[in-house]
């Protein structure tokens, strides 16, 4: 078996494009700055760091076991109770409802977290939090995608998961400087601050535009038609381009419905395209989470034991995190998914084999230099990890799951991914302190198999996305007859020329006939 590759979509729409930067189209100035208001989705406070504070541990009685199990849990919980319906919601009122919706809970949430007198109040909070984020945060990136420009959806795409860390900067740079003020106010200001980012939501989502492919599919093509042409052309609706998007968005919907019958939860596993997209989408999120990212701060605490330097610690690698993929996400279109992926799993080996030396020595010998060697080399390693996580939103998936699902699996076969990405989660916060302990070192040798195992999983299965428009993508899965099918059809109606061989013509006809009698 040789490594699964898959060639770049067609240039026939790419000299249609704006050859300016965007900073000097007005429209596109105006489409990414509502695209940031679309991002800060993913902004939440981590509070992780609220641990380490004296004043919120002597106002919840000092919880743990598995009272502070379920502290660290709570979140990820309420997130697994929303999945089974975010998606008819996204799907059924639209991304901006669903959006608003979960901003909303949040908004309520952060007021009951902030005013918690007691544990089971603030675990409460967290659940809210968690389940609001879900309808949020499952919208959010899609309607990114689906309105961005054509040849700013992977930057646009990248830079949603950076937001992440920029809520885990504020929270981390919050505690810290908070972590003098002798009150419950050391714990409230920061909770009261994780709702900004929703309440700014609130105020704006409604002036953002509407995805153009949920307008398609409950039949508002004019509506799609004046999104499309308002952002991406100057209004105007007969220029080739907007035509040729709308025709594409058009005619993979009606192939997906009446061709391959990509409808229902059980399409996720009904046809081998579908499954090669979910067996994809699962390994993504899981590698994001098992990719020995979930023991960094485990280790730290051994080292680091002063609560004050272990907030210094948090929020340099937070803000190191985010610059890192900030960087790496404007460079998101110059190389493939692929050689990132592959580039980043061998980093990602590499600098955790050594750290697990150093981690054994330091157990073994006590060596303080060893220990802050390991301190050295989560740095390195995270620059592999979030390298990757930026090119190919490989934690929380916002890019490539969206990418290879076809529309009318879209938003399902992303909540899948996240629901498995949570599992991934839970079993971080339970099982990885319970092996370290028992095990100590001798746990990262188990990562260390994992990772090799990453490096040849993506070798021979990862598909790659490189240039090529979600329909294409998303075809590419039922064969490349479908990909060019639906290309070939929107180039026609948008009055495109494209010339392929009588042979090609005869393949595509038979392919079309072939999929519509089946």
């Amino acid at each position: 078996m040789g490594p699964t590759i898959v060639t770049e979509g067609s240039a026939t729409y790419t000299h249609l494009l704006d050859s300016r930067p965007w900073y000097r189209n007005k429209r596109l100035i105006i489409l990414n700055f509502w695209i940031s208001i679309m991002q800060v989705a993913e902004y939440i406070l981590v509070t992780d760091g609220l641990q380490s504070l004296t004043q919120w541990n002597e106002a919840f009685g000092y919880p743990a076991g598995g009272k502070l199990g379920l502290l660290n849990a709570i979140q990820n919980i309420g997130t697994l109770c929303a999945y089974p319906f975010a998606p008819y919601m996204s799907d059924g009122m639209g991304r901006r409802f669903s959006i608003t919706f979960g901003a909303s809970v949040m908004i309520v949430a952060t007021v009951i977290q902030t005013a918690s007198n007691s544990v089971q109040m603030f675990i409460g909070a967290r659940f809210l939090i968690g389940f609001g984020q879900t309808f949020a945060a499952s919208a959010a990136p899609l309607l990114v995608h689906e309105v961005a420009y054509p040849s700013h959806r992977s930057q646009a795409s990248s830079m949603y998961v950076s937001l992440w860390f920029l809520g885990s900067i504020v929270a981390a740079w919050s505690t810290y400087g908070t972590f003098t003020i002798q009150n419950s106010w050391a714990w409230r200001i920061p909770s009261a601050l994780q709702g900004v980012s929703s309440l700014i939501q609130v105020l704006l989502i409604w002036f953002v535009p509407e995805s153009p492919r949920w307008l398609v599919s409950k039949g508002k093509e004019d509506r799609a038609l004046q999104v499309l042409a308002y952002y991406h052309t100057n209004g105007n609706t007969q220029d080739p381009l907007v035509q040729y998007e709308l025709e594409e968005i058009k005619a993979a919907i009606a192939f997906d419905r009446e061709v391959a019958g990509n409808v229902g939860w059980l399409s996720l596993i009904r046809t081998p395209g579908n499954r090669k997209r979910l067996r994809l989408a699962i390994a993504i999120v899981v590698f994001s989470q098992w990719s020995g990212n979930g023991l960094m701060s485990g280790y730290c605490c051994y080292i680091v034991t002063n609560p004050k330097t272990q907030l210094l610690l948090n929020g340099s690698l937070n803000t190191y995190n985010f610059f890192v993929t900030i960087t790496a996400g404007f460079n998101c279109t110059r190389v493939g998914r692929r050689p990132l992926l592959l580039t980043s799993c061998g980093g990602m080996i590499i600098f955790w084999t050594i750290q697990t030396i150093c981690f054994s020595i330091h157990q073994n010998t006590g060596s303080v230099p060893a220990g802050y060697a390991v301190v050295a080399f989560i740095f390195l390693f995270y620059t592999s990890c979030e390298w990757s996580i930026a090119l190919v939103s490989l934690t929380y998936s916002r890019l490539y799951p969206i990418e290879i699902f076809p529309y009318p699996l879209r938003a399902k076969g992303y909540m899948v991914a996240n629901f498995m990405m949570t599992l991934s989660l839970i079993f971080n916060q339970y099982v990885n302190p319970i092996a370290l302990e028992a095990l100590q070192w001798k746990y990262y040798l188990v990562y260390i198999a994992w990772l090799c195992f990453e490096f040849v999983f993506c070798y021979f299965f990862i598909v790659e996305t490189k240039n090529r428009t979600l329909e294409e993508t998303a075809a590419i899965f039922d064969g490349e007859k479908g990909a060019n099918l639906i290309h070939d059809k929107a180039a026609a109606h948008a009055g495109l020329t494209h010339r392929i061989s009588a042979e090609e013509k005869d393949m595509k006809l038979d392919f079309a006939i072939g999929a519509m009698t089946d």
